[in-house]
């Protein structure tokens, strides 16, 4: 009686989980973009580079969190979120051609950010 519970209870397959990632990704260039519009000195090329920034920056976000535990969201940790955050934008440009920031952009950028991600939903 029990296995016919289970074979009829909902399971989920790696589908659902590639469309969180696209779902993610799609917020992260959202967030991105609209922070670099609003952010005085940061300046992003393209499209292109627009989306490979906000994958190498949920990428090092990913590895920070791994590494240490802690996340990269400005509002999410208090300061040391908040310095990680600035750390992740300014670090990026040093990975994607067409990226720029200097430090000062990448704390108003951080501000920026931490606003609008709180904003949008992305979970």
């Amino acid at each position: 009686m029990s296995n016919n519970i289970q074979e009829n209870s909902p399971s989920y397959t790696g589908t659902s989980t590639i469309w969180q990632i696209i779902g993610r990704l799609i917020v992260a260039v959202i967030v991105l973009g609209i922070t670099a519009f609003f952010t005085p000195g940061f300046q992003i090329s393209n499209f292109g580079t627009l989306v490979l920034a906000a994958v190498v920056l949920t990428v090092l976000d990913y590895l920070i969190a791994k590494i240490t535990g802690l996340q990269a969201t400005p509002f999410g940790k208090g300061l040391t979120g908040f310095i990680l955050s600035v750390i992740v934008l300014y670090v990026t440009q040093y990975f994607v051609i067409g990226y720029s920031i200097s430090w000062l952009s990448a704390i108003i950028g951080a501000l920026i950010y931490g606003i609008v991600d709180y904003i949008i939903p992305g979970e």
